[in-house]
């Protein structure tokens, strides 16, 4: 693990091979990383966490799709309108992240398909998510009839109430949805996991037992909840980790991170009982 967790943050890597547009705000783009040679895992669109704060970007998981890429997954990370931004929190950010998830596969195809190279299969991709990211991982498969194999939620803000209740991210989930469960309880139905549940797709959660931002006790309200539901996600705690860890490459438990994406890759049951 490197000295400081948050330099994950601001780490040089390679650019994307290509970015393309799901819709006409500046946005609204998808960067696309494709392995050297043929594929040997499904695609993963990753969706990056910051609280759902506009000064949080996808930029920071570039380390993260450039090594996955390097390991024979094709990787898109999605961009959305965020809270500070025009249109971003309720309920802009749910609809482009909607968007970006359901056209990106077509559009990695037709960039494929224009540039003269053989399109690999698309369909059905791995949807991960860090941080915030894993919420909006978790609220896009919960929806019906979605088009996914299974979700990686990395420290996933899995529990909205809850994560209300502890003043995650400075009230940063009351920021997103303008308010509280008591004031737009509405909303919290619409884009709550907990109150999704149950989801019908495999999942698997990764949580430092250390991380002070997204604590582990939100990962296992949300596990508890999906099993009672009928459920099976897994989740895995990991000991003296904090909450950048779960998305950089050089630190200790990457490995365990590459592990949970392969079991999903593989659509195998993924309960850890």
């Amino acid at each position: 693990m490197t000295a400081d967790p948050r330099e994950i943050l601001a780490r040089w890597a390679p650019g994307p091979d290509f970015t393309v547009r799901y819709g006409d705000h500046p946005e609204h783009v998808v960067d696309v990383r494709l392995p050297a040679g043929d594929p040997t895992g499904p695609l993963v669109i990753f969706i990056h966490g910051g609280f759902w704060m506009a000064e949080f970007d996808r930029a920071h998981t570039a380390p993260l799709a450039v090594d996955l890429a390097a390991r024979g997954y094709p990787v898109a990370t999605i961009e959305f309108r965020r809270i500070g931004q025009d249109g971003g929190g309720w309920p802009g950010t749910f609809t482009d992240v909607s968007a970006a998830v359901a056209r990106t596969p077509g559009l990695i195809a037709e960039a494929l398909a224009a540039q003269g190279c053989r399109v690999p299969d698309l369909d059905r991709p791995v949807l991960a998510g860090h941080s915030a990211g894993g919420q909006l991982a978790l609220w896009y498969a919960s929806r019906p009839a979605t088009p996914v194999r299974g979700v990686l939620a990395l420290a996933p803000v899995a529990d909205l109430a809850l994560g209300h209740r502890l003043g995650l991210g400075d009230g940063a989930v009351a920021a997103l949805l303008g308010g509280g469960p008591d004031e737009v309880p509405d909303r919290y139905e619409a884009c709550d996991p907990m109150r999704l549940l149950p989801a019908g797709v495999p999942a698997v959660l990764v949580f430092g037992t250390e991380d002070d931002r997204v604590p582990v006790e939100v990962g296992r309200s949300y596990v508890n909840g999906a099993r009672m539901a009928g459920d099976h996600p897994a989740l895995i705690e990991l000991p003296d980790t904090e909450h950048f860890a779960v998305i950089d490459p050089r630190s200790a438990v990457w490995s365990t991170v590459l592990g949970a994406l392969h079991r999903l890759s593989v659509e195998r049951d993924v309960d850890d009982d």
